[in-house]
């Protein structure tokens, strides 16, 4: 499913035009990501818990050249499935 799919789902499921549905899952979308930018985890009770993860450095090989890379540590974003969520997936 992509969001064009994701949006007229919301629609028809929340009985609202496609316009109103898009800005819904902005809406939605914006605020997950804004507030995993200021490091504050969105825990979503039955689906998920999205949170920020701190990545190491490492050091990695150009797959071309063999050259070694070294890759900074990072900030990543990541999504634990809740109960709810999974038990749907394994019907």
């Amino acid at each position: 499913m992509n969001k064009n799919e994701l949006i007229a789902s919301v629609a028809e499921k929340a009985d609202l035009t496609k316009v109103q549905a898009a800005e819904a899952v902005d809406a939605v979308l914006t605020s997950i990501s804004g507030s995993l930018a200021s490091g504050t985890d969105v825990r979503i009770l039955g689906f998920g818990n999205f949170i920020v993860a701190q990545r190491k450095a490492t050091t990695a090989r150009n797959p071309q050249t063999g050259a070694p890379i070294d890759v900074p540590a990072a900030k990543v974003p990541r999504f634990k499935p809740g109960k709810a969520l999974k038990e749907a997936v394994n019907v």
